[in-house]
């Protein structure tokens, strides 16, 4: 086992963490955080709720928006604020400083927000794991192949590559969980979710999709996109043990499925966070961007690494 782990960290002494994938990942993440935040005026993201006529509700917590608490007027400054930081986290410029500034505003997001869909908390739990990986990057951009100034120790790298280990198990275990839990629903074990799904007023079908599906999902054939999705999940949770050679595959299956339901359940800002959650998840954070798949991602970064310098 010791030996095993002298292994690891040798091949660590190699590589980087601090490539353009994991820069790709977190501004796809800020990106789609502040779409939501720039579409939306405070009037729809911050309302009174049936818990309080509090908006946002600030009994615990420390969210950005609190304080603001009760007046559009200055929740929209903050938004506007918040944008702005986004804006810099998703153009990749000092990930140092970017990655504290991107966990805050993913929280005060999820804290705050009353018209969350589920990405807003997988990018502040997201953003807060990947703060091992950005206090240590050394790099002014997160788009940097290679900076020579800097020569980061091998603490550093262990830092980083144990944090994407813990990244990586919090994907599997958010797949393996909406797995359970659609399994506790008759609808999505006889079969037919995917039909009430479409049909839901605030995210069914539009008129177009439910012209052209409403044959097949009102048929027996509703089993297979319904089933078929429960297959996806539990695949991209096994992908945790899968070797690094199937990652490609079940990558393209997994945001595939994401953009189906952006473009028909109009879950955009949501899939936008999956998507940048799957590249964390399924590819190798030190191989580089542009040749993501192309041969061993190790042997790929080295030789680019030798040709920048």
């Amino acid at each position: 086992m010791f030996q095993k782990v002298e292994h690891l960290i040798a091949s660590w002494k190699t590589s980087t963490p601090w490539t353009n994938v994991y820069g790709l990942a977190r501004s796809i993440i800020a990106l789609s955080s502040m779409l939501t935040l720039l579409v939306n005026k405070p009037e729809i993201l911050f309302k009174p709720s049936s818990a309080s006529n509090d908006f946002p509700i600030c009994e615990t917590g420390y969210s950005a928006f609190c304080f603001a608490q009760n007046d559009y007027d200055s929740l929209n400054v903050i938004r506007w604020i918040c944008i702005i930081l986004l804006f810099i986290v998703a153009i990749g410029w000092r990930p140092r400083i970017t990655g504290i500034l991107h966990w805050y505003v993913a929280y005060s997001m999820q804290a705050s927000m009353v018209v969350i869909d589920g990405g807003e908390q997988a990018a502040a739990v997201i953003s807060f794991l990947l703060l091992p990986i950005t206090l240590t990057d050394p790099r002014k951009w997160h788009w940097s192949i290679n900076e020579n100034r800097f020569n980061p120790g091998i603490h550093s790298k262990i830092i980083a590559y144990v944090s994407y280990f813990f990244i990586r198990l919090q994907v599997a275990v958010i797949y393996f969980h909406s797995t359970i839990a659609k399994l506790k629903n008759s609808e999505w074990i006889d079969g037919t979710a995917v039909y009430y799904y479409s049909r839901e007023k605030t995210v069914g079908f539009n008129t177009f999709f439910d012209q052209i599906t409403h044959g097949m999902l009102g048929s027996p054939l509703v089993v297979i996109p319904t089933w078929g999705t429960l297959l996806v999940q539990i695949v991209i949770f096994c992908s945790l043990f899968a070797p690094r050679r199937k990652w490609k595959t079940i990558f393209i299956i997994a945001v595939s499925m994401h953009e189906i339901f952006a473009l028909m359940l109009g879950l955009i800002s949501f899939s936008m966070i999956m998507t940048g959650i799957l590249i964390l998840y399924l590819v190798p954070i030190d191989s580089v961007f542009g040749k993501l798949f192309a041969g061993n991602s190790k042997t790929k970064f080295k030789k680019l690494e030798e040709e920048v310098v």
